[in-house]
């Protein structure tokens, strides 16, 4: 190709120096493929992030969100990284997504050996990637997904709560009402009847995105819910928990709503308050895996599909996000179509825009606006 002139090239360096994802390919940085790939100007290829190959001046670098953007664009794939093909990283969520869908279909939890044969990993190996990828351990998906079936259970009209713990895969009644309170959080009766065992205390402030509700359980954190009609989220909590006993909260409890609307105010600073998460176990991998989603950085619904090992289940996806009771501790509004368009949030697409927005300007170094 054709030499650019140098005030071309000055610019082009520059340009590249500056975007987020050019520290990644200077690291080599693994973690980050999937997410990307980079284009070479001079040999007309496009790799990932972790490519071993020599560096590339800055000013012949072209980043592109998919492998199709890259090809669409004129480059072929780096025979070295070859980014079009799965890489280690989508390879060890395919092998955890299989040994999920393997547990919840599983009367009783097979046992971690079964599983790392059909990985084909020694049971170290094994345990070590489920745990870095799926964020829990096999034996701790297992349970969240004997739980899961026992909520499923209750939630039949027929049948007794006897029937519904065995039917769950529990291998005796006594060992689960030794921990029914961690299972359920309270009794199965209680839970069966619609939680009215279970108190919530529950607060209205207001912050920049409108008003916003606090509700936490003795475990945690239940709901953070955003709108412009405080009674409006009132009911709204109300409707969620219909048998609970909602408690307004107390001068003490202002503390738990400040820490809250901190976290809207500023994401990058995380919330230091347990949660009380109650949902499927699909849906707390996808929970999960959002919670890894670094303030200042969005990710398709696709992409996230991919991280859990579960390239199929967009729409799955989008509805684990959709169900997510907790705004902002749950980072839902990090997930945008792959064409970087915004799509539906439960709060107001104008609220995930504000969101972003922020995330992307503390993110640069730059100062929030005065409200």
């Amino acid at each position: 190709m054709p030499a650019l002139p140098h005030s071309d090239r000055t610019s082009r360096a520059e340009q590249t120096e500056r975007d987020p994802r050019w520290p990644a390919v200077l690291g080599r940085d693994p973690s980050q493929d999937g997410h990307f790939v980079y284009g070479v100007r001079t040999t007309g290829v496009y790799c990932r992030p972790s490519c071993p190959a020599r560096l590339a001046r800055p000013e012949n670098v072209s980043f592109h969100r998919s492998c199709e953007e890259a090809e669409a664009a004129g480059l072929r794939p780096c025979r070295r990284c070859r980014p079009e093909a799965e890489s280690r990283a989508e390879e060890q969520a395919r092998l955890v997504a299989a040994a999920c869908r393997r547990i919840d279909a599983a009367a009783m939890p097979p046992a971690l050996e079964t599983l790392a044969r059909e990985a084909g990993l020694s049971p170290f190996h094994f345990h070590r990637l489920f745990r870095s990828v799926a964020g829990l351990t096999p034996r701790a998906y297992a349970e969240a997904a004997r739980n899961r079936r026992l909520r499923l259970e209750l939630d039949r009209p027929d049948g007794t709560v006897t029937e519904a713990i065995y039917d769950a895969g529990f291998s005796s009644s006594s060992r689960f009402y030794e921990r029914t309170d961690a299972v359920l959080g309270m009794t199965p009766t209680a839970y069966r009847s619609g939680g009215p065992e279970v108190e919530i205390r529950f607060a209205v402030g207001e912050c920049s995105l409108g008003s916003i509700l606090v509700g936490q359980t003795p475990k945690g954190v239940c709901a953070i819910l955003i709108g412009d009609d405080p009674d409006a989220l009132a009911r709204d909590l109300q409707d969620r928990f219909p048998k609970a006993r909602l408690i307004g909260g107390d001068a003490g409890f202002e503390a738990v709503v400040a820490s809250v609307v901190g976290l809207v105010e500023a994401p990058g600073l995380g919330l230091d308050l347990p949660l009380d998460l109650r949902g499927t176990a699909f849906q707390e991998r996808v929970w999960q895996a959002l919670r890894l989603v670094p303030a200042g950085e969005t990710v398709s619904y696709k992409d996230l599909a991919r991280r859990i090992g579960e390239p199929r289940s967009v729409r799955a996806v989008a509805r684990a996000c959709g169900a997510n009771k907790v705004a902002v501790a749950i980072p839902c509004h990090r997930v945008v179509r792959s064409d970087g368009a915004l799509s539906g949030y439960r709060w107001g697409v104008d609220r995930k825009r504000a969101l972003l927005d922020r995330e992307a300007r503390a993110a640069a170094g730059e100062p929030r606006p005065a409200p």
